[in-house]
Parts: structure tokens; sequence; C-alpha cells
């Protein structure tokens, strides 16, 4: 019961961070946001965005810790180097954003597969070294 009620915590703490995931998506075309901050925004962006997890949900645990552990500590650096001001300035403009649906990131996606395939591809190399 205890373990379920510390999930669910996390869980919700990880969706109330999400929401600034907008935030960041708009943060990081911003001039006035400095260059490593926009690194981080950018990448945590192109993952949270992209259709494809680096673990896919179906493996049991793993699957979701970059849902609830990997995005949402990116999503609070990201926060912590961008300017307050900045990030108040794009909340107005991310809840429109947000209405309008997720936008899809599908160079990450193909990354990813690829990333996906080569390791497949290696792992049925070994495999056939060991036995054949």
């Amino acid at each position: 019961m205890e373990q379920e009620n510390t999930l669910t915590k996390l869980k919700n703490y990880a969706r109330k961070l999400k929401q600034n995931l907008f935030v960041l998506y708009l943060s990081y075309n911003d001039n006035r946001v400095p260059w490593y901050a926009k690194l981080v925004a950018i990448c945590v962006v192109a993952y949270a965005f992209s259709p494809i997890d680096l673990i896919p949900d179906f493996i049991p645990v793993l699957g979701y810790l970059d849902d609830i552990i990997i995005v949402p500590l990116g999503i609070s650096l990201a926060l912590k180097l961008i300017p307050a001001y900045i990030i108040e300035e794009n909340r107005e403009k991310a809840e429109k954003i947000r209405k309008n649906g997720k936008p899809k990131n599908w160079f990450v996606a193909v990354l990813f597969i690829l990333i996906w395939i080569l390791l497949t591809f290696w792992v049925g190399k070994l495999l056939y070294g060991i036995f054949y």
C-alpha cells in the first residue's frame, strides 16, 4: 500500500513537471536563453516529444523509468538554467500550444529506431557467434 502511494506521488510530480515541456519548447527558441540552457532544453523536449521511448513501455518497470524519472529530471534541470522571467513569459504561450496538442519529433523517433535495430543486430551477431 505504501509503495503504491509513493508511486502515485511520483507519477503526479512527473505529470506536473511535464506541463512545463511546452515552456521549454518555447524557451529554447528565445535568444535571451544561454546556450547551455538551450542545449539541455532541446535534448529534453526532443526526447519527450519523440513518439518512441529509449526504453519501451512494455518492458516491466524499466519502461516507465524515462516517464517517471529521466524526463522530469531533465525538465527540472532545464527550468533551473533558464531565467525565471523568460519562463513566466512563455507560460501563457505554452498553454495555447498544449491545448492544440503535443508536437511530435520524428527525427528522434527515427534515431531511437536505428539504435534498437543496431542493438538487435549486434546481439544477434553475438548470439550467432556463440551458438554457431
